[in-house]
């Protein structure tokens, strides 16, 4: 079964999943001041401000559903995974709320956010509470120490991947100060790729896999998460505003430096270099778009994203991995790369 062809099967996966974790997670959520729980739980999608019930997607679920695989992985009962499973997805949720501030991202899955329905004090302070739920329930497993070991690992990655993401936009587009794509990987194995690592080794560590496996499926997770990221960016050039939830150009309004911007800024050619003048003065997104794809960024990014997902192929290769688990990540590969591009 290759990655592609198995595309198919990645919903099912993470329904799955999502349905075996949930419990746990609104169980978690549930022990927090009510007031900082409320806001967990609308940063969630399960309630609106005020705590009245509500029914929004809360998103994929791919980092529960990796810590649910990697368990799986070890030959483990799913289950195994929950608590890897419930504290990266706390750490994910709570990295979204502190992002969201620093990027004054007014809107997500197309509502306030959390900073703009509670206020932005509120929404460090959700933030806050989320973080140290995760430390707790990893704490309380058998694995303590060294899950958290992996946790901390991740988390210092993820902020050295915000770090930079911050700063590439001090940066000037052109010149030996440009941003250039192998800093972009680096950024986007931090930023994005670290917990989606963690999680999945989390959970085949909390499923006794030995140290070989915990460490394989942790680089796999990071390449998928590079994977992601040059997905989801050029997702938020030319992705449909009504299934991402962002608005159209939002990262090119921003001057974001996105992989599809900077493969086409690195591509020989007019348009290269048209896009390059544009975007060092008043840009116009749509021009800008047009002239990303004419140049070649478009077509760069599932590229790239593909040799990735093989990076993944290769970390998994020859790991003493359950069929079933085997099967089920690969699934979740394809599914990432074909997402409407």
């Amino acid at each position: 079964m290759t990655a592609l062809t198995s595309a198919v099967a990645a919903p099912e996966v993470l329904d799955r999943c999502r349905a075996l974790v949930r419990p746990a997670l609104r169980e978690a959520v549930g022990r927090l001041h009510p007031w900082v729980g409320e806001m967990a739980a609308y940063s969630f999608g399960w309630c609106e401000v005020g705590g009245r019930p509500a029914v929004v997607s809360g998103g994929k679920g791919l980092r529960p559903a990796l810590a649910v695989l990697g368990a799986a992985a070890a030959g483990a009962p799913g289950r195994a995974g929950i608590p890897a499973a419930v504290a990266v997805e706390l750490v994910h949720a709570f990295s979204l709320l502190h992002d969201d501030i620093m990027d004054g991202d007014a809107a997500r899955r197309r509502r306030p956010t959390v900073w703009k329905a509670y206020g932005t004090g509120p929404a460090v302070l959700a933030g806050d509470a989320l973080f140290a739920l995760a430390v707790e329930t990893l704490a309380a497993t058998p694995a303590g120490p060294a899950a958290l070991r992996l946790l901390s690992t991740a988390l210092g990655d993820l902020v050295r991947g915000q770090a930079d993401d911050l700063l590439f936009a001090t940066r000037p587009w052109t010149g030996p100060r440009r941003v250039r794509a192998g800093e972009y990987r680096t950024m986007a194995e931090h930023k994005t790729g670290a917990l989606l690592g963690c999680a999945a080794a989390l959970g085949a560590l909390l499923g006794g896999a030995p140290p070989a496996t915990v460490a394989a499926l942790d680089r796999a997770g990071r390449h998928l998460g590079i994977a992601f990221q040059v997905v989801d960016d050029a997702l938020g050039i030319w992705g449909d505003p009504a299934v991402t939830g962002k608005p159209a150009h939002g990262d090119l309004r921003e001057g974001k430096k996105t992989f599809p911007v900077l493969a086409a800024l690195d591509a020989e050619g007019p348009a290269a270099g048209r896009l390059a003048a544009l975007l060092e003065s008043a840009q116009e997104p749509a021009e800008a778009a047009a002239l990303i794809e004419e140049a070649g960024g478009r077509a760069a990014a599932p590229a790239e994203a593909r040799r990735h997902v093989a990076a993944v192929e290769s970390a998994l290769a020859g790991l003493p991995i359950a069929t079933g688990a085997a099967d089920d990540l690969r699934s979740l590969l394809g599914f990432l790369v074909r997402r409407d591009l």
